[in-house]
């Protein structure tokens, strides 16, 4: 049963090695470079082999081709240039290969059984005459036909491995493909490999180039430059864009791929034709037509032009009558709530129950959310039906917590349909509603904006809520942005901060720094809810991180430092960026407990992990965050609570799934946590933003620390400066602006 072989013909000196694989230390999943200890006989230590052996698991017994060399600072190493795994011949070696998770339903204990039990004949007995594992203490019927078909299921994909193998692929993505198409794999592959991109997460497209060129498909052909257009486009989208000026696309395609522009211009043209992508006029201020076209994937021209013409249509309909008073009936709001509301709010109030279509936007501390509970207390005096909804589903339990009120993740309210990857409540089948208010609107990114505004009914009227200033979503668009900047719909800044929100300095440094301003700084010894602990080089910023987050912030504040507390860092990479931090943090936090490997990940009972995209099947979605609660070390499966509901991972699934001890400010947007630890240092130079520090001082509810250098957090301050998104959403939505609903912008201070 040998496997794959892979790498290049070994040089002059090459020699082999040939072991058990007892552990992987390192995979570096981007150029597949591993660091793998091995069992080698006569050897009394483990060996280190180290080269591109991506997908290897423990238990195999490895084939290595390579050369011995020294290390300066690991000593003596094994440099594999390509291996090839042996069915193993010992024992020892069959115990660890059935043990090793290849076969679903098999762990060490129940290997160790089959072993002892059938000796050298053991893998022939499960290949030829599974049923007499019955004949092994504790395996039943159930267990044996379940061992027999992962075994059986094994040897289908095989064929489907070792192609896919030796194009430097690895397992996990073998299985992933295999699952997708079957017993097409390897035709689907041959026939284009650039579907291997679009149609499985986790391959990108220098993956399915680099397959492509082993297969032998010229580097100018124009299957690729489509791919590679395509490619372009929608990594773009991952940085904001909706759409990118045809000339710089060809400019950054052309780059990419190394071939001629004219290559390019072709292939853009052949997209277009097939309906691929869009090309259309970008429109200035005034809606006249620019020289360089627009180039849209097809799906985001249809999301961003979709939502721009429900949005007009939204704003031309009228809404259903109401007789209120309007002034008695926010009188009657106040004495209910024993508050007193500010003008600004006041004038909110009024817009919500006139304005078709309004956005109420502003800092922390501006009041906001008594400002929500009025206009649904109000409303539904008068016998308004109204939903609400939110972005995320911690998003959704705020709003319901501080509304008393149902507020559902704009999926649930939209009712998506995993088995049809579409929303049930669209033109044909509208909410049933006669207001909507949706809350942290700056998250909405425009695909799931279109969808939005396709259930909402024309007599309705929509309100977003949120924060302008803070990062815009983390898909394609800048919908809320849009929404202002276009000026057809009603729009109300809150911008004053109320007197008891006056009290917390979480709120006036957010504002200080929103407007360009160094935070306030506590004296020494005062209690405070915001903290800056001078740190100046990154080993020092780590360790005193550490240490607040382990020790001085439970003893001092009470907060679990795996609940409570979270750490957010601008970047992913660098010692003081996210997969460092949460290596850092696990160690730290959570030592011991059953575990399962996934490539360069550990994933132990307790920790604290994300989900980074949205899987509608297991209906979790991207930056939910949950507890390990159990892993399967045979199955190789990993149970996690997300909001007191289970879900569980299997192997092929855990590619979506990181720690979260420490996650991106990006990834933090819609949640809000007791405690928040900000590293701000240098390191992060290129990231030092106002918009980023003031949306991650924003997350915090009780208590923020920042660990860094003034100089980094002064540069931050001062940087207002982001990269703009290309969108049309306002320049479309500005075509409806003579409608009847107008597009008043009131700013309250």
């Amino acid at each position: 049963m040998d496997g794959p072989g892979r790498g290049p013909n070994a040089g002059a000196h090459a020699t082999t090695l040939e072991g058990i694989l007892e552990r992987v230390t390192y995979v570096n999943e981007e150029n597949a470079w591993s660091v793998v200890r091995l069992a080698v006989p006569g050897k009394r230590e483990l060996v280190t082999a180290v080269g591109n052996l991506l997908g290897v698991q423990p238990g195999e017994n490895l084939r290595l081709r390579g050369q011995w060399n020294v290390d300066r600072k690991y000593g003596e190493q094994f440099k594999a240039d390509g291996y090839v795994t042996v069915q193993p011949a010992t024992l020892v070696g069959i115990e660890k290969y059935l043990g090793s998770g290849m076969v679903r339903g098999l762990g060490k204990v129940m290997a160790k059984r089959i072993v002892a039990h059938f000796g050298l004949s053991t893998l022939e007995v499960i290949e030829q005459g599974p049923e007499r594992l019955r004949e092994v203490d504790g395996i039943g019927p159930v267990r044996s036909e379940r061992v027999a078909g992962a075994w059986v299921e094994q040897k289908q994909i095989k064929d489907v491995m070792v192609f896919l193998q030796s194009h430097g692929v690895s397992s996990t993505f073998a299985i992933k493909i295999y699952k997708h198409y079957q017993d097409r794999s390897i035709a689907v592959v041959k026939e284009n490999p650039y579907r291997l991109a679009i149609d499985i997460f986790g391959i990108g497209f220098k993956t399915a180039d680099k397959i492509a060129g082993q297969l032998g498909i010229s580097p100018s052909s124009p299957e690729r430059a489509q791919a590679g257009v395509l490619h372009v486009l929608g990594e773009l989208s991952n940085e904001g864009h909706v759409f990118y000026p045809r000339r710089k696309l060809i400019e950054a395609a052309a780059a990419l791929l190394e071939i001629d522009a004219g290559i390019i211009e072709t292939a853009v043209g052949a997209l277009a034709e097939a309906g691929q992508v869009v090309v259309t006029p970008i429109l200035g201020d005034a809606g006249q037509a620019q020289e360089d076209p627009a180039i849209y994937l097809s799906s985001l021209h249809r999301a961003e032009s979709g939502a721009a013409e429900l949005g007009r249509t939204l704003l031309r309909s009228p809404s259903r009558a109401i007789t209120i008073d309007i002034e008695k009936a926010i009188a009657w709001f106040e004495e209910r709530q024993k508050i007193s509301l500010a003008p600004e709010q006041r004038e909110a109030i009024r817009s919500a129950v006139t304005s078709k279509f309004l956005v109420i936007t502003g800092g922390p501390g501006t009041g906001k959310t008594t400002l929500v509970n009025g206009i649904i207390q109000i409303l539904e005096k008068k016998g308004r039906r109204i939903l609400l909804g939110a972005p995320t589903g911690r998003a959704a339990k705020r709003m319901t917590e501080t509304t008393g009120r149902e507020a559902k993740t704009l999926h649930r309210l939209l009712e998506f349909d995993p088995k049809t990857m579409s929303f049930l409540r669209d033109r044909g089948r509208p909410l049933e509603a006669d207001l909507i208010i949706v809350d942290e609107a700056s998250m909405i990114d425009t695909v799931l904006a279109y969808n939005l505004m396709k259930a909402v009914p024309p007599p309705c009227q929509l309100v977003l809520v949120g924060d302008v200033d803070q990062l815009p979503s983390v898909g394609p668009g800048s919908v809320l942005q849009d929404v202002i900047r276009s000026g057809a719909v009603d729009v109300v800044r809150l911008q004053h901060i109320f007197r008891q929100a006056e009290a917390s300095l979480i709120v006036v440094n957010a504002h200080r720094v929103n407007h360009g301003e160094m935070p306030r700084l506590p004296p020494p010894g005062a209690d405070a809810d915001f903290f800056f602990i001078e740190k100046k080089e990154p080993e020092e910023v780590l360790e005193t991180l550490k240490l607040v987050v382990k020790e001085r912030i439970p003893e001092k504040f009470g907060f679990d430092p795996v609940n409570d507390v979270q750490v957010l860092t601008p970047m992913h990479r660098g010692l003081l960026g996210a997969a460092s931090l949460n290596a850092e943090l696990q160690a730290l936090l959570n030592p011991q407990g059953a575990s399962v490997v996934h490539g360069s990940r550990l994933f132990r009972v307790g920790d604290k992990v994300m989900q980074i995209r949205n899987n509608y099947d297991l209906e979790v979605f991207n930056g939910d965050i949950g507890r390990i609660e159990a892993v399967d070390e045979v199955e190789r499966t990993v149970a996690v609570q997300f909001d007191g509901r289970i879900v569980t991972f299997e192997r092929a699934d855990l590619d979506e799934l990181v720690l979260a001890y420490a996650c991106s400010i990006h990834k933090s947007q819609g949640s809000e946590y007791p405690c928040v630890v900000l590293p701000v240092h240098t390191q992060h130079y290129v990231m030092l933003q106002r918009n980023l520090l003031y949306t991650g001082m924003t997350r915090a509810r009780k208590l923020v620390v920042l660990v860094g250098t003034k100089r980094a957090l002064a540069i931050a301050v001062k940087n207002d400066r982001t990269e703009s998104r290309f969108t049309q959403l306002a320049a479309q939505l500005r075509l409806g602006k003579a409608g009847p609903a107008g597009g008043e912008q009131r700013t309250a201070r």
